[in-house]
């Protein structure tokens, strides 16, 4: 059955309706545009047919773009020539697109021709608005929760199919910029004030609108094909198009750092189209899109970003249990954290109980979600009425008896286990005996906390990482005793807030922070050798980490790294091995520097909390030596801090999915998303040398580089990690 159908009614106008079956928004696939092109081709061709309108048969969306599955796979189903034939094929698409622009004109008068217009009823993004932007007029439904953009650069590609060319052909290379370079989402009557889309309308009255527009023998030329045609804002060779490109290329390195190939790529093709008729862009565009298809960054993206992390969220590791979906969250604990959870648990339409020791520390919670709310409504994205029946939805309490009914608990009490325990026999004392209980510690051991159950089988830890209400993954980990209804009960509530669940088994700092703490730990170790601080803070950020090593620690509070260090080594004794990372983290802690919110930490502070500059103390406390290492040494150290950890948590059992690892990884602590995640880096520089690697900087730096057995055995059969532990292998 085809995606797309047509209807040709009495007024000689055909509607063509995008549906995909069995998917909840329209995604285009090749046989997807073999379908519209014909559709398009009766159009051109009957003599009754008098123009177009293309729209979808989703009430609320156009489309959500490209099924990057299919671009995952392209690669593989072109043959020996790789790049010629996703040359080849990304050109056909062109050709379609054009064939739509065109409409049957005379090439060379450029008479003649049907108009066809789009009517998007919703959100319109990727290959969704590509295509109304090579129709003659583009109508959008006045929906304002609809979204319509180019967010392809979000996950390492970028519009390949002329939106790129067309999007700057209409409004100029300055104006285009924010929705080709950042893959910003504007609602409909935003996208018009831009000058992406044409007309907003009622959502009733959407195709009549765009049928009337077609029968009025409406100029359908686009600017582009006109002679004289002189792009916004001016080309690349004009004085004002100069400083344009200028600004755009220094825009692009100073957020990119030069580790995203697709926003290097997406400026090329911008530049060098812009000097050239409009058709020679499009294959410009072409030849780049292709140039990112086939760079491995691209692939892995692509693969973390959406293909693993869609999976994830649709339950790829979920065991076999009924429907788990919450209907009423008890959380123990109104800090921080706490009120994270209710806010997020009380958008997803969950009834909350926030229960604290206090009452006014229960309601300074529920403020939080107030004040959430508050600036929500200044930002025109809630109303007060939303407000209402968000805070409606969440009673503060300090009465256990509210928890009645509750059918799961998350526990955000301090990392105490003695007050873990009492907090847990409490609840156990006034909730049902099917009720799920959740604690929300990021470092102490799941299984050990479940003793103070009656139901250790119902006991999971759910690590939500802050805040909240912005970071996107959630850890759910497993207890020895742990059962499946538990942790579908997690992953189910993961789906409700619309975060993306991973799930790792017990082992001391779980995952996410047993990688993070070494990226930590050998930045510091780093400072305390006399490396140059800026050169690590900027090598972390000139190979894809949002923040260097220290500037982390800064935000995250060096009392809280001081504390973990002390409750590791009593736990580890003789086997800890950050003695050298202790003696520069103390010592800070000791002269009051503890971070951003001290104002003083390894950078400095202004009074309002503003960070300036790197500590100039750290020079004197710790002298630069005057042999620094070169960049991708400081990188390689850093990276592989972290990776050979995850390859340890894998090796251990801790990670059972590769993909968890490496989708964690990048929505977890920001693991450089060029590279799709450690496990795709690992794959990237290919186990063989990775191993060699890592017995230079063994030899070099310690124990704490040893190659993992794992790792050497796979070396040793020149193995990737994605070939040997990836979904299809496992299937």
């Amino acid at each position: 059955m085809s995606d797309f159908s047509m209807r040709v009614g009495d007024d000689g106008v055909a509607v063509i309706t995008w549906d995909t079956a069995d998917r909840s928004m329209n995604v285009m696939s090749l046989q997807g545009f073999a379908d519209l092109e014909a559709l398009i081709d009766r159009v051109i061709d009957e003599d009754a047919i008098k123009g177009a309108v293309i729209t979808s048969g989703k009430p609320d969306s156009f489309a959500g773009g490209m099924d990057l599955n299919v671009l995952a796979g392209m690669k593989d189903a072109v043959g020996e020539d790789p790049a010629q034939g996703l040359f080849d094929g990304v050109m056909k698409i062109h050709a379609l697109l054009r064939k739509i622009e065109r409409a049957g004109m005379d090439p060379k008068t450029l008479k003649g021709g049907k108009p066809i217009a789009a009517a998007l009823p919703g959100t319109a993004v990727g290959i969704g608005l590509e295509i109304p932007l090579a129709c003659h007029r583009i109508f959008a439904a006045d929906a304002p929760k609809a979204k319509i953009g180019l967010p392809e650069i979000l996950v390492g590609i970028f519009p390949g199919a002329g939106g790129t060319t067309r999007l700057v052909r209409k409004l100029g290379a300055m104006a285009a910029a924010p929705l080709l370079l950042e893959g910003k989402l504007n609602a409909p009557k935003a996208a018009k004030a831009m000058g992406v889309i044409d007309e907003v309308v009622a959502p009733e009255a959407l195709v009549d609108a765009a049928r009337e527009w077609v029968l009025s023998e409406p100029k359908i030329v686009k600017p582009w094909d006109e002679k004289g045609y002189r792009m916004p804002g001016g080309a690349p060779y004009s004085a004002s198009g100069f400083m344009t490109f200028v600004g755009a290329s220094a825009m692009v390195n100073g957020k990119t750092q030069g580790v995203y190939p697709a926003a290097r790529a997406l400026l090329s093709a911008v530049y060098e189209g812009a000097l050239v008729d409009f058709d020679t862009a499009l294959r410009i565009e072409a030849r780049w899109f292709t140039n990112v298809l086939l760079n491995p960054s691209s692939s892995a993206m692509i693969r973390s970003l959406f293909v693993n992390k869609e999976a994830l969220e649709k339950g790829a590791n979920r065991p076999a249990a009924p429907d788990q979906r919450v209907a009423k969250l008890g959380v123990m604990g109104a800090g921080m954290m706490g009120a994270g959870i209710a806010l997020v648990a009380a958008q997803a339409g969950i009834e909350v109980v926030l229960l604290d020791q206090s009452q006014d520390a229960a309601d300074r919670g529920k403020a939080h979600a107030a004040e959430y709310m508050d600036k929500g409504i200044k930002r025109g994205k809630a109303t007060a009425e939303k407000k209402a029946e968000l805070l409606a939805r969440i009673t503060a309490t300090t009465d256990y008896a509210a928890l009645t009914g509750c059918d799961l608990i998350i526990e955000a009490v301090f990392e105490d286990p003695k007050i873990k325990a009492e907090v847990t026999a409490k609840v156990e004392a006034v909730v049902g005996e099917d009720c799920i209980f959740a604690t929300n510690t990021s470092t102490l051991p799941i299984s050990e906390l479940a003793e103070a159950s009656k139901r250790p089988e119902q006991f999971i830890g759910i690590h939500f990482f802050s805040p909240v209400e912005k970071m996107l993954l959630v850890e759910i980990i497993k207890g020895r005793k742990t059962g499946d209804r538990a942790v579908a009960k997690a992953l189910d509530f993961v789906r409700q807030i619309r975060k993306t669940p991973i799930v790792v088994n017990d082992a001391r700092f779980f995952y996410a922070n047993r990688c993070i703490i070494p990226y930590i730990n050998e930045g510091i170790r780093m400072v305390a050798e006399g490396v140059a601080p800026a050169l690590i803070e900027n090598a972390a950020k000139l190979v894809g980490m949002p923040l260097g090593p220290l500037q982390l620690v800064d935000e995250t509070s060096i009392d809280l790294g001081v504390k973990i260090a002390k409750a590791t080594k009593a736990a580890m004794g003789a086997d800890y091995p950050d003695g050298a990372v202790d003696e520069v983290l103390f010592a800070m802690a000791d002269a009051g520097r503890l971070g951003r919110k001290a104002r003083a930490g390894f950078y400095a502070y202004d009074e309002a909390g503003k960070r300036l500059s790197l500590w100039e103390g750290l020079r004197e406390a710790y002298p630069l030596s005057p042999d620094q290492p070169d960049l991708i040494l400081v990188q390689h150290r850093l990276l592989f801090a972290q990776v050979l950890e995850a390859v340890r948590a894998l090796e251990e059992g801790v990670l059972t999915d590769i993909r968890e690892g490496d989708v964690g990884a990048i929505l977890g602590w920001g693991f450089a998303p060029w590279s799709g995640g450690p496990f795709g880096w690992l794959d990237m520089l290919g186990t063989p040398y990775a191993a060699e690697r890592c017995d230079q900087l063994a030899k070099a730096y310690g124990d704490r580089f040893a190659c993992p057995g794992l790792l050497r055995q796979m070396a040793s059969k020149g193995q990737s990690f994605y070939g040997r532990f990836g979904p299809k292998v496992a299937a």
